[in-house]
């Protein structure tokens, strides 16, 4: 017997998506100060990736409404990382049929980005292989977010992931949009993915969401069973209930490039004042939609609201929906 525990994969690479995700709370309007903390982190830490945002149609998102983080613009990101002279590789999501993709995404020579991270539904495949071959001719590295896995069904997940498979993404992430998985679908949907992509040098990548108090458990099943490129926020920071939180995920992985030091100094500086402005974890709504498998929203709305704390009504409001 062998305890692979006690030393580490190399080739295992970290995103950090604090803003991108956690913009999800505030309409991305977090102000310079913290997007510039949370980037000096991930390079202290030694991070592989950091996603500053969207590259969301200001045709769709009225840009009075939304802050800098959700269109991601040169001029905004170059504000904070100048010419980001590290090690830290940028990436920008780029929703399906929510991104002017063939203007807003300028080519990579112009840009001080390296990765254009493609998120789509399976009902938005076509256009998803378009943005996917736009991005890379543009000279981009490209990965897909696969979104709402877990209300996928079989054969549309496989021809999918046949498709996804021959487009030139370098990885394709099995995303738990809604917290509701288990590590044994994990583990299956891991294995399937890696069904797919063997033999085209392809990475499979994890992003969790913790409605049910799964996400690090769930990227840590991931990675055993063969998930090279894995997601995490700084405390957890993202829409609802939140993603897989980097202090975890780091202590884990034992890869002595990576620092917990830069982690604790911001989660002790920087987010105790958004804290007391905002809520996210693994609450009763977010608990509730976790394990009824439903999509999150109705909890946000649900929270905003005067009677957030009636998580009974909830949970009776969404059972007479699921009946």
């Amino acid at each position: 017997m062998t305890a692979p525990w006690v030393t580490y994969r190399p080739e295992l690479k970290v995103l950090d998506c604090t803003i991108r995700d956690g913009g999800l709370i505030n309409d991305h309007m977090f102000e310079d100060g913290f997007v510039k903390a949370v980037y000096d982190t991930c390079v202290e830490a030694g991070v592989d990736y950091m996603e500053v945002g969207y590259k969301g149609s200001r045709r769709l998102f009225a840009p009075d409404k939304f802050g800098a983080w959700k269109y991601c613009r040169e001029d905004d990101i170059r504000r904070i990382v100048g010419e980001n002279n590290t090690n830290l590789k940028l990436t920008a999501m780029a929703d399906a049929e929510k991104t002017d993709y063939h203007e807003d995404i300028l080519p990579a020579d112009h840009s001080v980005l390296d990765v254009i991270r493609v998120a789509t539904y399976v009902h938005q495949i076509p256009t998803a292989v378009d943005m996917i071959k736009d991005a890379h001719d543009k000279g981009y590295e490209v990965t897909v977010n696969l979104m709402a896995v877990s209300v996928v069904k079989e054969i549309e997940l496989d021809q999918a992931l046949e498709v996804l498979a021959a487009t030139p993404a370098s990885t394709i992430v099995v995303v738990d949009s809604y917290g509701a998985l288990y590590t044994e679908q994990i583990e299956l949907l891991v294995k399937k993915y890696k069904s797919f992509t063997n033999g085209t040098g392809k990475e499979v990548g994890i992003h969790a969401h913790n409605n049910q108090q799964l996400a690090f458990a769930n990227t840590i099943e991931a990675i055993i069973h063969g998930a090279n490129r894995v997601d995490a926020t700084m405390a957890g920071l993202g829409r609802g209930a939140g993603n897989c939180p980097m202090e975890l995920l780091l202590g884990f992985l034992r890869n002595p490039k990576f620092h917990l030091r830069p982690i604790y100094r911001l989660l002790q500086e920087q987010m105790p004042a958004l804290q007391s402005m905002y809520e996210w974890g693994a609450l009763p709504p977010y608990i509730i939609t976790g394990q009824l498998n439903q999509h999150p929203r109705a909890a946000i709305s649900f929270l905003s609201g005067p009677n957030k704390d009636a998580c009974l009504d909830f949970y009776e409001k969404c059972m007479r929906e699921e009946a």
